[in-house]
């Protein structure tokens, strides 16, 4: 594996288990606070996209750290991570707010990245 990909995944692994850890911790009406977006959702709905963000995380770090399963990365890669990031920007589209595009974009990009160099 390169050493571009290692931190790619690192980071990427690092930026989905702080933001779905979030997610799944705090009530709805704290994350309203910064993200606008959690009211077109239910709590459980929230739990859940914090949940999935986690697992995907996991995905990512599990297999660098235990050397096992190294089929599990693009998987948490491509079904988790790009998917919920693809939901994330249609997201922002809907509720029409262009400007919070850019970041799940971006990481959608970096996870497209991950599943394209492990396969």
């Amino acid at each position: 594996m390169a050493t571009w990909q290692w931190i790619v995944q690192i980071l990427l692994g690092l930026a989905f288990l702080m933001a779905g850890g979030m997610k799944v911790m705090m009530p709805k009406m704290k994350l309203a606070e910064n993200m606008a977006w959690v009211e077109d959702f239910t709590e459980t709905q929230v739990k859940i996209i914090g949940g999935l963000e986690v697992l995907g995380a996991l995905g990512l770090l599990l297999p660098l750290v235990v050397d096992f399963l190294p089929l599990i990365t693009p998987l948490a890669a491509a079904a988790g991570l790009l998917l919920a990031m693809i939901g994330a920007a249609y997201t922002h589209y809907k509720r029409n707010e262009m400007t919070m595009i850019a970041a799940p974009a971006v990481l959608g990009i970096l996870a497209l990245l991950i599943v394209i160099a492990e396969l």
